[in-house]
């Protein structure tokens, strides 16, 4: 005869099981090392320690990249270099023509998921042709396209809120070809606005790709 609790730890058994076969590691697909650009020093009160591990996000099955192609908009009318279409394109390589510059100051890119969206990931490249560190680096979600309301911050690396947006306790990091995995925590919105203002090598604002894993919230 089964007690009350050996059946609450079977059921408890089979949920994780189940849960275990409708999941998997979420994992960027990385675009090849090349750097071809001498680094600048990198010095920031805040920097992450070298060689940290991405973290381990487990997605439901039918998550996917659902700001492929998506519609991307600015606060810069004008990039210097490169077209907005760009950070959602699937490119991830370094050089000249996949990525665009944005100018100096805060700046920001809005990819628009078209629909209310449970956010699990992200994937961000912001430049890997050379070493370099990004400042003030917050990622936002939200169903206003103005951000007036409603917005939920997954990522702030702002550490003395500079940029106006809050006080964040994440780490700057060093751009990489693995560029950066963020947990989305099952956030939902349909739009997701990255910030950025300036590097430790210029003043300027660089996307090469943005990859956002989720799934409808509808």
């Amino acid at each position: 005869m089964k007690t009350p609790l050996l059946s609450a730890l079977l059921a408890a058994t089979v949920a994780a099981s189940a849960f275990a076969a409708d999941t998997t590691v979420l994992q960027l697909e990385f675009p090849p090392p090349k750097v071809t650009s001498t680094p600048a020093p990198i010095r920031l009160p805040h920097l992450e320690m070298p060689n940290v591990d991405a973290p381990e996000i487990m997605i439901p099955a039918d998550v996917t990249n659902v700001a492929a192609g998506k519609t991307v908009t600015s606060s810069d009318s004008w990039p210097i270099i490169g077209e907005l279409d760009m950070v959602t394109d699937g490119d991830k390589e370094s050089e000249d023509g996949y990525y665009v510059e944005l100018g100096e100051m805060l700046q920001w890119i809005q990819v628009d998921l078209e629909a209310p969206t449970e956010i699990h990931g992200i994937g961000l490249w912001h430049f890997h042709a050379q070493p370099r560190a990004y400042i003030d680096v917050v990622i936002q979600v939200s169903n206003d396209p103005e951000f007036n309301d409603g917005v939920i911050t997954v990522f702030n690396s702002d550490h003395d809120d500079s940029s106006g947006l809050g006080r964040g306790s994440d780490p700057a990091y060093v751009e990489k070809n693995h560029g950066r995995l963020i947990p989305g925590n099952k956030a939902v919105g349909r739009y997701v606005r990255f910030y950025s203002n300036g590097n430790t090598s210029d003043g300027l604002n660089h996307y090469i790709e943005v990859e956002v894993f989720g799934r409808s919230a509808e």
